[in-house]
């Protein structure tokens, strides 16, 4: 018995130093806590979105898109790559959009968007309109 304690303390100061030196070199977690709030922004930016995209399947805006020259396809990759503050801003404006005049101000406000991203070089919907660069 008092040999295996003998070699017991080697064993166990070399399980220390292997410990130690396993947690010194271990690359630190990059797990972060992610706060409800943010969560919440993410999911109300996705459901901002979904809303959008909900409302040019109404015939009466795929008719208004079609006169326009513009395809249902453009506005959705439109759609999908607006960051999260000008959706806000978006439906901000929705919300204080009178009930009928609704569809109207949706594609003025659509096809500014477009101008303004085909005059700074982002898109090339309009083929009448040049870049400033």
């Amino acid at each position: 018995m008092q040999g295996f304690r003998k070699h017991m303390r080697y064993i166990s100061f070399f399980m220390a130093l292997l410990m130690a030196a396993v947690t010194v070199g271990a690359a630190p977690a990059a797990a972060g806590v992610v706060g409800t709030g943010e969560l919440l922004t993410e999911q109300r930016v996705e459901l901002d979105r979904q809303a959008l995209l909900d409302m040019l399947e109404r015939e009466e805006v795929k008719a208004k898109l079609a006169d326009m020259g513009v395809t249902q396809e453009q506005v959705e990759q439109r759609i999908q790559n607006l960051t999260p503050t000008e959706l806000a801003s978006f439906e901000q404006q929705l919300a204080e959009a009178p009930v009928g005049e609704d569809v109207v101000g949706i594609i003025v406000l659509f096809l500014l968007v477009f101008i303004i991203t085909d005059m700074l070089c982002a898109t090339n919907i309009f083929s009448f309109i040049n870049c400033i660069r």
